[in-house]
């Protein structure tokens, strides 16, 4: 264990969160190959995540029994609860709407969130945050503005993203207001088992009972679905859940944006398709907005890492 009393981050703790942010970009790739059901796959990466990391709750929790409760374990559930829902209606969205659209809704995190931030946890953001989230914003809106297509077609897809952009911002802001747990661990671990058995539920009974909907279990569909639990979830949830205990909800927000830029190289360099021209100038505004937020940041309390 070891204390840390300069300021309310490090830099070591933005490298982090970057390599959390690309692990995260990775789940669309994983989620495009496979073929499980939304609910189901959601179900099955979160219950995987949970079993990987078990020893190390375990441990904590042996360390640390007498700081919980069961408020504790409640928030944890609400919080898998919108992970799970999150996940879910992630992936139905996008293959619902137009890629554009999904992309561009899922990116209005950083104007929602301060929102939830002060409603639930009382953080305001500040004036260097608030010049961050502009500039940032205005890539966002370069990077979709081509090609956004307002339609009856695509409103259903829309819809749903925009939902699972709120249920996000939800899930990033109870992960700040349950940074009092004594490691993250102790956190992310039951959280993934709640989601994780909450989508499971839900795919068993309405896309396998209900609708009917096949399920493979090929050596390639497994593969993907470990992938999926290993990369974004384990590593990249993980990390993203120790970043906004220990940062600013809001300057967690606008890195998260890079998620765009990983996205955009990873399917060039596997040839799936060349980048927008706008995905340069958006990146860069995306660039200058984090680099004012990390700047604006003001020394607070010092954190006890585990």
């Amino acid at each position: 264990m070891t204390t840390e009393h300069s300021s309310g981050f490090a830099i070591w703790r933005i490298g982090l969160l970057l390599g959390g942010v690309w692990a995260c970009a990775t789940a669309i790739i994983f989620i495009r190959l496979s073929t499980t059901p939304p609910m189901l796959l959601t179900g099955l990466r979160l219950l995987g995540a949970s079993i990987v990391l078990s020893p190390l709750c375990v441990r904590d929790f042996r360390k640390h029994r007498g700081k919980l409760g069961w408020g504790d374990l409640r928030m944890t559930m609400i919080a898998g609860a919108a992970m799970g829902l999150h996940f879910t209606s992630w992936i139905m969205g996008a293959r619902l709407a137009n890629p554009t659209n999904a992309s561009l809704i899922v990116n209005m995190v950083p104007a929602v969130l301060p929102l939830m931030l002060f409603v639930m946890v009382r953080e305001r953001v500040t004036r260097g945050e608030l010049k961050a989230t502009g500039l940032v914003m205005a890539g966002v809106c370069i990077l979709g503005a081509w090609d956004f297509h307002v339609s009856a077609e695509n409103f259903t897809g829309d819809a749903i993203c925009f939902g699972s952009m709120l249920i996000f911002c939800l899930y990033l802001t109870l992960g700040r207001r349950n940074r009092h747990f004594a490691t993250i661990w102790l956190y992310v671990v039951p959280l993934y088992f709640f989601g994780g058995c909450l989508a499971l539920a839900m795919g068993v009974f309405i896309e396998l009972g209900v609708l009917g909907a096949p399920m493979s279990w090929s050596v390639r569909e497994i593969l993907l679905i470990a992938a999926l639990t290993i990369i974004p979830t384990v590593m990249g949830h993980s990390i993203l859940n120790y970043s906004v205990k220990h940062m600013r909800g809001q300057l967690v927000g606008i890195i998260n944006l890079f998620q765009f830029v990983f996205v955009g190289v990873m399917a060039w360099c596997v040839g799936e398709k060349t980048p927008a021209w706008t995905i340069v100038p958006a990146a860069a505004l995306v660039l200058g907005g984090a680099i004012i937020a990390v700047k604006s940041q003001k020394p607070v309390a010092p954190d006890v890492l585990e």
